[in-house]
């Protein structure tokens, strides 16, 4: 019977091997937020493609796991309310990063088929609403309280302006920078986040390719919001730039020395 210990602590070495190989130990990007990060996960979209696609190709898979879980439709006040959030907090580990990207429905009627929108703002301010009385808060408010949240964990937050829509007034795209991007720079700097303006790095792009190009290549004739692979790749491109852009982020230490070629 001297060969059990032996034993036991092979398979142990097995279990412990295995549990490194999938992953577990290893550090997360978690990416919530709407339609235009999420597109294309399903490749059900109608061709559309959300930036989360093609961003897990500038990582290294074997330092970071790339986790999108956005989901289309939803505002930063649904995904708390749907319980979306409470899935991806309740995963949350020391080391892991969470990149949110919210606005694109966050306005509109708070009550209704479509009641999903957020109070204006970044503010305490609340209004009754909802189907099912619900409190609601501001777009700041649901920020804040992920990054709360992200940061209880031993997470480490970072708050994306949202991507601009394929909308050009006198040569320039229209920026989000009076509102949702203003709102969004606020409750990083509130809640002690990191923030990217990612609005306002890829309209700067777009205006770089002309309007022309990203009108033919990026998006389709009858939707000026969702992005086609070619915009999608861009976006991606643009989220990289703002990662290497912040001072002292521990996430660039994880990308890739060669990104992947993606292809949809």
């Amino acid at each position: 019977m001297h060969f059990l210990p032996k034993l036991r602590a092979f398979l142990f070495a097995l279990t412990t091997l295995a549990i490194s190989a999938s992953g577990a130990d290893m550090p997360a990007l978690w990416l919530i937020g709407d339609s235009t990060v999420s597109n294309g996960s399903g490749r059900g979209d109608g061709g559309l493609w959300g930036w989360g696609a093609p961003l897990a190709g500038s990582f290294d898979p074997a330092k970071i796991k790339v986790l999108n879980r956005a989901r289309g439709g939803r505002s930063s006040r649904t995904f708390l309310t749907e319980g979306l959030w409470e899935k991806v907090a309740a995963e949350l580990k020391p080391g892991d990063f969470v990149m949110m990207q919210f606005g694109h429905n966050d306005g509109g009627p708070l009550t209704g088929p479509k009641g999903r929108a957020s109070l204006k703002g970044n503010g305490d301010e609340t209004q009754e609403g909802g189907d099912k009385a619900e409190t609601v808060q501001s777009y700041g408010w649901y920020l804040r309280k992920y990054i709360a949240d992200a940061k209880a964990k031993g997470a480490t937050p970072i708050v994306l302006s949202q991507i601009p829509r394929n909308i050009w007034r006198n040569g320039k795209v229209s920026r989000a920078s009076r509102d949702y991007g203003k709102w969004a720079r606020e409750a990083a700097v509130a809640g002690g986040a990191l923030f990217i303006d990612l609005n306002e790095i890829v309209a700067g792009h777009y205006e770089e390719l002309g309007q022309e190009k990203v009108k033919t290549e990026f998006f389709s004739e009858k939707d000026h919001t969702h992005t086609l692979a070619a915009g999608a790749k861009v976006n991606a491109a643009s989220v990289i730039e703002g990662i290497k852009g912040l001072k002292d982020c521990p996430l660039a230490g994880f990308l890739a020395a060669t990104p992947m070629d993606w292809k949809p």
